[in-house]
């Protein structure tokens, strides 16, 4: 079962862009269909995301910890216009609190769930 989650400050910002979750499920069964922008190693992915009525040209680019098949977790959004890439920092810093989500089992993710501190994405369709 595929468990797709998002961080809250992804969240927030998701949210004030006005992106829907259907994209980060649509960017989710990419992935699965082998379409990845960028493994930057640790887990962590690069994926584009289309802006809601345009294409992914003139999107947004996430990064997210990915364990394929599995769980998914939306750690960081920009605009694509906004920035090129992160800095190693930030790279560093998102591989890390990757895979402590990815790695977060029954107690410790329902209690991450239930603080807000995670977010479900709920997908319409089921995979």
């Amino acid at each position: 079962m595929t468990n797709i989650l998002k961080r809250k400050d992804f969240a927030r910002w998701q949210a004030g862009e006005r992106l829907p979750d259907a994209a980060l499920c649509k960017a989710v069964k990419e992935m699965e269909d082998g379409l990845i922008d960028a493994d930057l190693g640790g887990l962590l992915c690069k994926k584009r995301v289309a802006r809601p009525g345009s294409g992914k040209s003139g999107g947004y680019r996430t990064m997210l910890s990915a364990r394929m098949g599995g769980r998914y977790v939306f750690l960081h959004g920009f605009p694509k216009s906004d920035r090129a890439n992160i800095t190693q920092d930030e790279k560093k810093a998102l591989q890390f609190a990757g895979k402590v989500f990815l790695e977060l089992l029954g107690e410790a993710l329902s209690k991450a769930l239930q603080s807000g501190v995670l977010v479900e994405v709920h997908c319409e369709q089921d995979h």
